[in-house]
């Protein structure tokens, strides 16, 4: 690793790589956030209106699907890259997949209805692969950036999430407004324009900024069992996508019928069931030794509590925002905001408080007043409880109402503001915490067992989101609930572990 590259403070006081890997995140998240609250609104959307006419309920479940299948797709894109591409080539060839299924959506709607919805389908699964490889191995060359750890690699990993919501932001603005008012399918088209830019820059300029980092993987000293490590990957892989393909012909054609509802609902065992078998897999057979196997079991602590939260936050694209579709007062001096621009509220506080809370982080560390990763972890599922809780309020007011009354957008916007100070305490600190915790060997690997708890997470929040409906008002109150309630449990039962994971961190620079 090149101490050039890792020591250099030209970006705000951080290495230079740093700022390319912030507009690469920038521009990926700018397709990703600009597409996803488009799809639930799209595929509910009658037939007449350019929509598939899905009831709400298949509708968020498949929002669903596809979120937790995105990050889902981090596990086997981690194990990609530390034994076959390297952290750089995967990401490569994820921004290659991504752009690519981004434009078959955006086509899909010149092509006909049947063959449309084929190619919108097929999109969706270029981008679940994609960011499979690219999400997690962007990340952990973040992390290769600060090899020293400690406070300046939270606040590099907070500036780096700023890049994340700057493209959400814009994103959101930019296909919302598109999708709505003109089609949604330029919509859609838009989001794989802003990820060829990500592509372009990560290309042209990775190696003057990043040096050797990410540019290979950790090799076993033996030649020829190297030479088969990288086989079983290689051939894993095309057998996993070989299947894929052969299951997506079926379904395209007819011959196999999917239900949402019902792959939904298994596969929130499947991802539960994953996580415990490799865990459990990692150590038996990890050949971890004992700090290490601490180091493991904290980060298994963190990925429970995060997928709690992620089901939560990411009712964003489903739940709230139909609830600002249906039951926000939307217009603002004659001009009637589309509801997907409350998505970008979100983003737009991530953008305004991220500096804030990456100074805070700094600021108490050297006060030695640092909270540790889990009680920053706690501070944000009570915060997220508070915006749900508040989102209760809302929505029993439109139950008074009789499902009539349109509601104030300062609901939606405060119950935003608290669940993003919510995620400035819980996702940065993730992200920088399983680079820190992660055994060197399995560091990709970690990183996807982080994206399977947002994957989880995604697909709890797809499965309840599609039960806010103008025509089922009695429903929305208990789902907000509901959900406020666990995360207050969540908040309760994790701060009485904070002092026992503080022990088995305590070799580790926090």
């Amino acid at each position: 690793m090149s101490t050039d590259v890792t020591n250099d403070r030209s970006f705000f006081g951080h290495p230079k790589g740093l700022g390319l890997l912030f507009a690469t995140e920038m521009w990926e998240r700018f397709s990703f956030y600009g597409l996803r609250p488009l799809l639930v609104l799209f595929m509910a959307a009658a037939l007449n209106d350019g929509g598939f006419g899905l009831e709400r309920t298949q509708a968020s479940a498949i929002v669903g699907i596809y979120a937790a299948s995105v990050y889902l797709a981090s596990l086997p894109g981690g194990w990609i890259a530390d034994r076959w591409l390297g952290l750089r080539r995967a990401i490569l060839v994820g921004a290659v997949l991504i752009t690519a299924g981004h434009l078959a959506i955006g086509v899909s709607g010149f092509t006909g209805a049947g063959v449309g919805k084929s190619f919108f389908f097929l999109g969706l699964v270029f981008i679940v692969l994609g960011t499979g490889l690219l999400k997690p191995n962007i990340s952990a060359i973040v992390g290769d950036l600060y090899p020293e750890g400690g406070a300046r690699r939270d606040a590099g990993f907070s500036i780096f999430y700023m890049g994340i919501n700057t493209g959400a932001f814009v994103g959101q603005l930019v296909t919302g407004y598109l999708g709505e008012r003109v089609s949604w399918h330029w919509g859609f088209g838009a989001a794989g324009v802003g990820m060829a830019f990500g592509l372009l820059s990560f290309w042209l300029f990775s190696d003057r900024l990043l040096g050797p980092i990410g540019r290979d993987i950790v090799r076993n000293p033996d030649a020829k069992a190297q030479a088969r490590q990288e086989a079983t990957v290689r051939n894993s892989t095309f057998a996993g996508l070989g299947i894929l393909a052969l299951v997506f012909a079926l379904a395209a054609s007819g011959v196999m019928t999917i239900d949402p509802l019902a792959v939904g609902g298994a596969m929130t065992f499947v991802l539960v069931g994953i996580a415990v078998a490799y865990f459990a897999y990692l150590f038996a057979f990890g050949g971890l030794t004992s700090d290490e196997k601490k180091r493991s079991a904290v980060i298994f602590v963190l990925f429970v509590f995060a997928a709690i939260f992620w089901a939560a936050f990411e009712q964003a694209p489903t739940s709230l925002q139909l609830f600002a579709n249906d039951f926000t007062d939307r217009n603002l001096f004659g001009f009637s905001i589309p509801a997907t621009w409350f998505q970008s509220v979100n983003s737009l506080f991530i953008i305004i408080f991220s500096p804030v809370f990456a100074a805070l982080w700094l600021w108490l560390a050297k006060r030695d007043l640092d909270l540790s990763s889990p009680a920053k972890f706690a501070l944000g599922l009570a915060l997220a409880g508070l915006g749900f809780q508040l989102m209760v309020f809302a929505a029993n007011a439109v139950v008074a109402g009789g499902g009539s009354v349109l509601v104030s957008p300062w609901w939606l916007i405060f119950s935003y503001l608290l669940q993003t100070w919510g995620e400035l305490s819980l996702s940065p600190v993730g992200l920088s915490s399983m680079t820190k915790l992660a055994p060197r060997r399995y560091v990709g690997q970690m990183m996807g067992i982080w994206f399977l708890a947002a994957s989880v997470g995604n697909l709890v929040a797809g499965l309840v989101g599609g039960h806010v409906d103008p025509t089922k008002v009695e429903q929305t109150p208990a789902v907000f609930s509901w959900t406020a309630i666990a995360l207050f449990v969540s908040t309760a039962v994790l701060l009485a572990m904070v002092v026992p994971i503080r022990k088995m961190m305590a070799n580790v620079k926090a």
